[in-house]
């Protein structure tokens, strides 16, 4: 019964056509697949961005930076009263389960945090846990 469920769990993950770098076939493909996977922004769109902002009246751009700064002291307000963000949320309940991936999420590369908390999920697995999310909450 366990074989069977693991073989078609197998299977739907080679049958899915919804991975966008599956279908990349030469290095464009592959750089805009990586684009849509990444949570950074094209290098040619941030290009157009700054012609398009050079572009404006000084006018426009003081009403644009004006915008920019506002929002930036929203986020921070947000921030210093503590309202959770749903990544953190997720990052915590993946802390659970799996604590060097959350590790790795949170971190965005493979470095020092994550390989102790790889030793200790396998050594000890609450360890493991306690230390993601320390990692996670950023105590």
């Amino acid at each position: 019964m366990r074989k069977n469920i693991l073989l078609l769990a197998f299977a739907a993950l080679l049958a899915m056509p919804s991975i966008p770098s599956f279908g990349a076939t030469n290095s464009k493909d592959i750089k805009e697949a990586a684009s849509q996977v990444s949570n950074e922004p094209a290098v040619g769109t941030v290009q157009d961005a700054m012609k398009e902002f050079k572009n404006l009246s000084k006018k426009e751009r003081k009403d644009r930076i004006k915008e920019v700064k506002k929002e930036l002291s929203l986020f921070k307000e947000k921030k210093a009263a503590g309202e959770t963000s749903t990544n953190t949320l997720l990052l915590v309940v993946l802390a659970l389960i799996l604590p060097p991936l959350a590790v790795y999420l949170h971190q965005g590369e493979i470095n020092n945090k994550f390989w102790i908390s790889l030793i200790l999920t396998l050594l000890f697995f609450l360890p493991g846990v306690i230390y993601a999310l320390i990692v996670v909450l950023g105590a």
